[in-house]
Order: C-alpha cells, then sequence, then structure tokens
C-alpha cells in the first residue's frame, strides 16, 4: 500500500467515525447536505461512505424525507460492547442494589476525551425522573460525575487545563473549581445541581483501579425536590461511597 493510498485509508476511517459520532450525539436526524458540511468532504466522498454504511446496517435513510440516523446494526453494537464490558459487568449489581435503596437512577461514567460519558443506567420507578442519559456525553465540569474524576485523577487537572485552553476557553471560574476541588477530595463526592437539567441534582462518587487511577465514576441523578440536602448527606452519600469502595475492590483497588 503506497503513503498515497494509507493516508485516504485513514482519512476514510476518521470520517466514518465522525458520521456515526454526530448522528450518535444528536436525537434529530441529519440530511445529507448536513452531513457532509459537518465532515468536510465533498457530496460525492459523502455519498459513497454513507451508502456503504447504510449497506452494513450501521446507518438508516428515512425512505421519505431522505434524512439519515444511527441504524439498528450500531445499536446491536452498542449493546454487545455494554455485554462484555468488564466496568458495566462489576458495576450493574452495585447500580442495582443502589436504586433498590434509594429509588434513584443510577449510573456508571466514565471519561470521553474532554466528556463525560453515561455508559450504563438502571432506572427508578418514580414517574417524575430525568431524561434517560445512556450513550449521551456532557462537559466534564457541567455535572458531578465529571468533576468528581478530575478532581480525584490529577492534582494539577485545573493548570494544565487552564493552560491548554487559556483564557478564552469555556472552564469555569477557576478559584470557585479549585474550592469545590479540595472539598471533594475532602468528602470523597461531588454534589451539582442544574449540569445536566434544570432542576436536576447528580451526586457522584469516583470509582478506582488496582493501581489507584480513577475509572469512571457512580453517578445518582434526582430532582431536586427529592434529592434534598438532609436525605444526601444521612442516606444517598454514605451509600454511594460504601457502593464505590465495593465496585473499586472489584477491580482489584485496597485502600492504603
Amino acid at each position: 500500500m503506497d503513503a498515497k493510498h494509507s493516508i485516504y485509508t485513514v482519512q476514510t476511517v476518521n470520517k466514518t467515525f465522525e458520521i456515526l459520532e454526530i448522528l450518535a450525539d444528536h436525537s434529530t436526524t441529519y440530511s445529507f447536505a448536513q452531513l457532509s458540511k459537518s465532515i468536510g468532504l465533498t457530496r460525492n466522498k459523502t455519498f459513497r461512505l454513507l451508502s456503504t454504511l447504510c449497506e452494513m446496517g450501521l446507518v438508516e435513510k428515512d425512505p421519505h424525507g431522505g434524512n439519515y440516523q444511527l441504524g439498528f446494526s450500531s445499536v446491536l453494537l452498542a449493546q454487545k460492547f455494554l455485554l462484555n464490558s468488564s466496568v458495566v459487568n462489576y458495576a450493574h449489581p452495585v447500580m442495582e442494589e443502589l436504586v433498590r435503596k434509594h429509588d434513584e437512577a443510577v449510573y456508571m461514567t466514565v471519561i470521553n476525551g474532554d466528556e463525560v460519558l453515561f455508559l450504563d443506567m438502571v432506572d427508578c420507578a418514580h414517574q417524575v425522573k430525568a431524561t434517560p442519559l445512556v450513550g449521551r456525553k456532557f462537559p466534564m465540569f457541567s455535572n458531578a460525575a465529571g468533576k468528581v474524576i478530575k478532581a480525584l485523577e490529577s492534582r494539577d487537572i485545573l493548570e494544565r487545563l487552564f493552560n491548554k485552553r487559556g483564557r478564552k476557553g469555556d472552564l469555569p471560574d477557576m478559584e470557585s473549581l479549585a474550592s469545590e476541588f479540595i472539598e471533594i477530595r475532602a468528602k470523597g463526592v461531588a454534589i451539582d445541581s442544574g449540569g445536566l437539567g434544570e432542576g436536576v441534582i447528580s451526586v457522584a462518587v469516583a470509582v478506582r483501579d488496582y493501581a489507584g487511577k480513577v475509572v469512571g465514576a457512580i453517578t445518582m441523578l434526582g430532582p431536586s425536590f427529592r434529592m434534598l440536602a438532609t436525605r444526601l448527606e444521612n442516606e444517598i452519600i454514605p451509600s454511594m461511597l460504601e457502593g464505590a469502595e465495593i465496585l473499586s475492590e472489584k477491580f482489584g483497588y485496597a485502600r492504603g
């Protein structure tokens, strides 16, 4: 394979994943023109990629409107990944126990680049609850999961991010975030209000592996009228810290 063909192949793979990412991140369908513009390819190249993805069942084209959305094969791949993921297999029983105790939705979340990915969920029985977030990604500092992972992952994370993005970045106020991180490290838990939706409270505790590295966070979501401060402090947070310790032990973590 010559260098030119190799570069073209890598670009094709990258653009294919871009299409899948775009369709996965939005609940609405996309037109051919929107996808072509979003991935920065000619209409001809975009058409060939979409045709291949449609043939594989990874993308589906609406026969009436002509717009594109993720296909059934993409869903099957995601389900196979979840079923074979050690993170999900280990976390799910712990999540189920937390939901049994508190009847609030619980997620397993992991960092994906500069975002938090909501990987798996055990839902509650309440009629009033937040929209399911499985498969969705959010900026790391917009919710409790991202904050607890980053606060415990590295003590110089804020300085490195600030230097990387500069003063024009989309980071929150550095001093208030640094103060919040100190409190998170002291308590081992992060609480966020409104970052995942108006009136939604998220509570997260970090999960570590055998090397002490943070691999994700158990995250509980609920409406503010149920997630009251006294309930959080006396019931939910102690249970979540216990759950995180149990799950961390499954990954080989031993508290020093």
